[in-house]
């Protein structure tokens, strides 16, 4: 199990509508991601099962999506990911000692745009 390394990606335009689905599409593309994941591909996520890296399964927390070529955070999959580390939609599956590496990741983007994550209000 492990939380990934904080990438200090770019920010996407703050309105931009999140579709997780259809941006997992452009991430596998872009990271040229086609039978297993790979390092480009998890650094878009913000966790991983460690002992299943190679299942796309094992990834949680797609924060990222690909804008005009380039891989960039986005605000709304962040504050999606941000609820739900903080309790919404049932919470995740994920150890309860890596929840505090997950929230410093998030809330380190959070600031990059200029909010508080939910857990710091």
């Amino acid at each position: 199990m492990t939380v990934t390394r904080f990438q200090d990606l770019p920010v996407a335009d703050r309105a931009r509508e999140w579709d997780g689905d259809a941006a997992d599409k452009r991430v596998r593309a872009w990271a040229e991601a086609k039978d297993a994941p790979n390092a480009a591909y998890r650094d878009a996520h913000v966790w991983y099962d460690g002992d299943a890296a190679d299942n796309f399964t094992a990834y949680k927390f797609l924060i990222a999506d690909v804008v005009g070529g380039d891989l960039k955070v986005v605000p709304r999959a962040v504050m999606s990911a941000g609820g739900i580390v903080d309790g919404a939609r049932g919470g995740v599956d994920i150890p309860k000692q890596e929840m505090p590496r997950v929230k410093a990741h998030l809330a380190k983007y959070y600031a990059k745009f200029g909010d508080t994550a939910p857990w710091e209000r």
